[in-house]
């Protein structure tokens, strides 16, 4: 079966070229060139991925995540200027899976499409008890792969497939450095291009979440030049 995106932005020049590539790779695409009918379309008819221009009329693509996330967990890639770091950031807090910056390879979006897709069906298939999956418990930290479920002090942590699979890939190894390379590979696969600045980004998201639970969290380490590190217990 196809899958569905939705591409949202205000330039139809956008629209129609990424359109046309993902049509042409077998995808059914569904275009909005604003928050208001992207949200009232994909409320209606929803989709399998969301792909966000952050900067549009009639809601932004803040807001427009923001009313996502209270209804779905569907993966949303951002689309974002250059000059737009605060707004990177602020994307990645409020959930979305990764952001790409403007101009931008169409290669480099669909490979991003993608992968998010793949890590969405196999989250749900180990959900469904489809692939045998285990749990990782490190002293507070539990990941449970089936459920795709993150717990801290027994507390549930909502995160996205890019971050639970950040956090294991650090925690399956404590003491462990792991350079930005291998967690981009770890969570984007070796296929991707990713710069260091999107790994650096979810790990800021990632000790804020944990810390919105337990101030005093600080199991992964920065080691300055090489890399990050889950602290051994």
């Amino acid at each position: 079966m196809k899958h569905t995106i939705a591409l949202v932005d205000d330039d139809r020049n956008i629209l129609e070229s990424v359109q046309m590539t993902l049509e042409q790779e077998g995808f059914q695409v569904r275009t909005y060139t604003d928050g208001e009918s992207a949200l009232q379309g994909m409320m209606a008819r929803p989709v399998d991925l969301a792909v966000l221009d952050i900067k549009m009329p009639r809601m932004d693509g803040m807001e427009l995540l923001q009313r996502l996330r209270a209804r779905s967990a569907m993966p949303v890639i951002f689309l974002t200027s250059k000059d737009d770091e605060l707004d990177e950031l602020m994307g990645l807090r409020l959930g979305a899976d990764d952001y790409i910056t403007k101009p931008f390879s169409q290669r480099l979006l669909l490979e991003r499409i993608r992968t998010l897709l793949r890590r969405n069906e196999a989250s749900r298939a180990e959900g469904s008890g489809a692939v045998p999956t285990g749990v990782i418990a490190r002293g507070h930290l539990t990941l449970d792969e089936t459920k795709h479920q993150c717990l801290w002090k027994s507390l549930d942590i909502q995160l996205t497939v890019t971050e639970f699979l950040l956090v294991k890939a650090l925690a399956a190894r404590p003491g462990m450095v792991k350079s930005r390379d291998q967690l981009i590979d770890a969570a984007y696969g070796e296929s991707v291009y990713v710069d260091d600045r999107t790994i650096d980004s979810h790990i800021k998201r990632l000790r804020r979440k944990f810390r919105a639970l337990d101030e005093e969290f600080d199991q992964i380490e920065t080691l300055y030049g090489i890399g990050y590190r889950y602290k051994e217990a």
